[in-house]
């Protein structure tokens, strides 16, 4: 393609998994001194809305020779598989009806004069439940965060009345950015490797990476769109430029590189229309597209029911309490009283827009395959070569915890058990 995927293909040929092994000290003369032997870190990069697939397409690399040398798995994301709701699961081992986080906008039913939006940090929202970095500082483990939503929130703390946003207790990684898409994916990994060029005493043992970009790309032209391949190159010569990074700092690193969800593609005329089936007048539509769920107006419930609880091309809708189990959700009363689930690859909205765009979407059953989500472990502490069967991404956290030595959590909808064998013994 270019200048930069041939280095990339030059730097996998020479084996660039040598980044994240331990590096022995050097001898080095006038005055002799022995270069600083460092403890491995522990790095959960997301590159949001990329499939596992996309590994297939001959333009990653590293990420493929990262999947070849270390664990690699097609992970499933937890209903709704949409972007908040995942990557505070894959922190906190809850799936999103119980860790709070129910969907990229919200509404709490103490609160309902406010939504939730991907901008809020108030703590209110998060405090469902805990996310390992907090679980990791308050065992004194240091960490960072660059841009892993739900990181630039004080866990635990109340915002001070007329404060300003300033929030009263709580805690964050030590070293945190609020997301801005306007910070490039170089200046990203810069940050991550500037964090551990410090001290010893200051360095983060735990660090967070996110990228935004194949998920941007995977809406605006769908999964199999050009502009989708440009940004799954461009993300591996990202990760190349971090495994790089570790390199040249002789920094020891457990890699575990995740997505929050797939993608499916989308096309205007799979629309399923509401208008036909049920007047706006009747109902409150809280969310639209690969899913939507509803209220009714005081009132009307037996007429939303009648419209929405029967037999529909490419759609189906339950009561809250009513949703299949196996996507457990439904429990939250942060989730509206209806849901209406389309087919992979339809939508619903009021009206089909007009034209035929193609697109891409995410937010399906879980169990799609399209929306199936990355999954790659590749450092000191894991096998070599080994795929896993099929695991749901509440066991990240636990993954997480075995890796920092911090005790498990049975609470969890997660455990350590499907990903275990990655694991090399301990000596």
């Amino acid at each position: 393609m270019n200048n930069g995927f041939a280095k990339l293909l030059a730097l996998a040929a020479a084996g660039v998994l040598s980044a994240c092994a331990p590096v022995a000290g050097e001898v080095q003369s006038a005055p002799a001194a022995q270069a600083e032997i460092r403890e491995p870190v522990t790095i959960l990069v997301s590159i949001d809305g990329f499939r596992p697939d996309y590994l297939d397409r001959g333009l990653t690399p590293t990420l493929s020779a990262l999947a070849a040398g270390g664990v690699t798995a097609a992970m499933r994301p937890s209903f709704p598989s949409k972007t908040f709701p995942n990557h505070w699961t894959t922190v906190t081992g809850f799936v999103p009806d119980r860790n709070g986080i129910v969907a990229n906008g919200f509404t709490d039913p103490s609160r309902a004069d406010e939504k939730f939006t991907m901008a809020t940090t108030d703590p209110f929202y998060w405090n469902g439940r805990e996310p390992v970095w907090v679980t990791a500082e308050n065992a004194g483990i240091r960490t960072a965060a660059m841009f892993w939503p739900g990181s630039a929130v004080a866990w635990g703390g109340t915002p001070i009345p007329g404060g300003y946003g300033r929030i009263e207790g709580g805690v964050r990684p030590q070293d945190w950015t609020a997301f801005d898409q306007n910070v490039s994916p170089t200046q990203r990994v810069n940050t991550i490797i500037d964090w551990l060029r410090r001290p010893a005493d200051i360095r983060p043992e735990l660090l967070f990476l996110y990228f935004d970009e194949v998920d941007t790309a995977g809406h605006a032209g769908g999964p199999d769109g050009e502009i989708v391949n440009e940004a799954i190159a461009n993300v591996d010569e990202d990760i190349t430029a971090l495994v790089a990074g570790l390199r040249s700092l002789g920094q020891s690193a457990n890699l575990v590189i995740v997505s929050d969800h797939g993608m499916a593609e989308t096309r205007n005329s799979r629309t399923v229309e509401l208008d036909p089936l049920i007047a706006r007048e009747v109902y409150i539509l809280v969310e639209t597209g690969p899913y939507a769920t509803f209220n009714a107006i005081p009132g009307k419930e037996a007429v939303l029911e009648n419209a929405l609880l029967r037999d529909h091309e490419h759609m189906e809708c339950w009561r809250k309490g009513e949703i299949p189990a196996r996507l457990q959700y439904g429990a939250s009363e942060r989730i509206p009283a209806y849901l209406c689930l389309a087919e992979t690859g339809w939508q619903i909205f009021p009206q089909r827009r007009d034209g035929e765009r193609v697109g891409g979407n995410h937010g399906y059953d879980n169990h799609a395959p399209e929306m199936a989500a990355l999954f790659i472990a590749n450092g000191p502490s894991f096998r070599q070569g080994m795929k896993l069967p099929t695991f749901q991404n509440v066991s990240v956290n636990p993954l997480l915890r075995a890796l920092l030595g911090l005790p498990q959590d049975s609470a969890m909808d997660g455990d350590l058990t499907p990903v275990a064998p990655a694991l090399k013994a301990a000596d």
